[in-house]
């Protein structure tokens, strides 16, 4: 159960109408997960779905790296949500399975080309120490570029905040769907 109301369309302010139906025949085709929350707000929904849309598919990132990105933030937040809505995403841009597992059981995966262990080692780095090494942020700079690299740092400080959204407002997975592991407050009850 979300800890807070998820409002349907017909319970919506106008101004809320109007961000959920933009945003419902944009890109994202649906409202799911932190935008719920966000809609209390229409302004805040509003922006935070522009700055989304900009780093899921404007960016220099491959859709591969991107997804890797995120689902080392997802489980580095511990975010059940976030790991479920990208791990579908990273299938679908050709993350292989083994490289999937290892990261949700959080393990260095191997067998990976350089660029994407490039952007595992800045993701993972970023969610463990909020920063990258010179030794990480060398390497990722050499490789994809100054833009990427400042796209990259964007999108693992965006997907931390969907994290904490989704986490903190309890925003339930799909019906049915079992998450891949425990919130963080499950260790608090």
């Amino acid at each position: 159960m979300p800890r807070i109301s998820l409002l349907s369309p017909d319970q919506m302010s106008p101004e809320q109408r109007r961000v959920h139906d933009k945003v419902v025949s944009g890109r994202r085709g649906k409202i799911q997960g932190p935008l719920r929350a966000a809609l209390h707000n229409a302004d805040l929904a509003e922006r935070w779905s522009a700055l989304g849309e900009l780093l899921r598919y404007s960016t220099l990132l491959s859709p591969r790296h991107s997804e890797l990105a995120i689902l080392v933030t997802g489980r580095a937040c511990q975010s059940p949500f976030e790991w479920y809505a990208h791990r579908v995403e990273a299938e679908k841009a050709g993350v292989e399975p083994s490289i999937i597992e290892a990261l949700l059981a959080q393990r260095w995966p191997e067998g990976l080309s350089q660029d994407d262990a490039s952007v595992l080692r800045f993701a993972d780095e970023l969610n463990r120490f909020r920063s990258v090494s010179d030794a990480t942020y060398a390497d990722a700079l050499a490789r994809f570029g100054e833009r990427t690299v400042v796209e990259l740092t964007a999108l693992v400080g965006y997907y931390t905040m969907v994290a904490m959204t989704l986490n903190a407002h309890e925003i339930p997975l799909p019906e049915g769907v079992q998450p891949a592991f425990p919130l963080p407050q499950e260790s608090m009850r």
